[in-house]
């Protein structure tokens, strides 16, 4: 019998391998990104704030054969980034996954701070110093990607998460103009936008989680669209979405998605 590895696997591998970086990865979209690029041949350094559950995604991911490497890190602050340049300084990362992240709903006049101020450190300065830290080796050796997390409401401002929605657009620009500039240095770069996703986000952010997408659904098709596309709204929810606000007004868009987000807000 032969014990040859598939060919999509080891392709796969050999363009974003051997390592992969997963940010977020204890729950959701980050979760299901790293069970994914298992699948897929890549060995894996996860990254989150829970220790504990770290230690518990890494032995389910040694008993499916991957190497895992831990990193019980707050990416909202320099500290956090650091601890992750130094615990990959000896990996050959070619893929780096930036799911970490969240959001607050609710009036921006009401919106604490401090609060504010943090969820622009991590879903905005920590995929910057990520970016940063692991493009230049990804172009130096012609291979690699960057697969970095936009919104559905992230495409134009949205009442009622505000910034939020602000911290999304910012890098979903990032991962456009990281496409153009890196494409020539064979660095795949790709800016996910899903709509609703059941994960712990909603709790987080105070919504009420209608009808929404699997985070699996997310991450299956946002990989194999790398390097194919520039831009996905993985998820039939997501999609079904996008598709229709494509033809609205930028306006009408603002309007629809602040009544929608109005109406999701446990404190509206």
């Amino acid at each position: 019998m032969s014990t040859s590895v598939p060919r999509a696997k080891a392709d796969f591998r050999t363009r974003y391998g051997p390592w992969a970086v997963v940010t977020g990865v204890t729950s959701g979209i980050g979760e299901a990104f790293a069970l994914d690029l298992a699948r897929r041949g890549l060995d894996l350094v996860l990254v989150a704030r829970n220790g504990e559950a770290l230690a518990t995604l890494a032995s389910s991911l040694a008993l499916a054969g991957r190497q895992t490497r831990v990193i019980a890190a707050d990416l909202s602050t320099l500290d956090g980034i650091e601890a992750v340049r130094r615990a990959t300084a000896d990996l050959e990362v070619g893929l780096l996954v930036a799911a970490a992240g969240f959001g607050t709903s609710g009036l921006f006049l009401d919106a604490d701070a401090a609060t504010e101020r943090e969820m622009v450190q991590v879903n905005c300065l920590a995929v910057l110093d990520l970016c940063r830290h692991f493009a230049p080796a990804m172009a130096r050796r012609g291979r690699g990607g960057l697969v970095l997390m936009s919104s559905l409401v992230g495409r134009q401002g949205t009442p009622y998460a505000v910034s939020y929605a602000a911290s999304k657009a910012w890098v979903h620009i990032l991962a456009e103009g990281l496409n153009a500039e890196l494409k020539p240095s064979g660095v795949d770069v790709i800016a996910c936008a899903p709509g609703p996703v059941r994960s712990g986000f909603a709790e987080r952010a105070g919504l009420r989680m209608g009808l929404a997408d699997r985070p699996r659904d997310v991450a299956r098709p946002s990989l194999s669209a790398l390097g194919r596309k520039r831009v996905i709204a993985p998820g039939p929810v997501s999609k079904l979405l996008t598709w229709s606000l494509a033809t609205a007004p930028r306006p009408l868009r603002i309007r629809i998605l602040g009544g929608v987000m109005r109406g999701m807000a446990k404190g509206s």
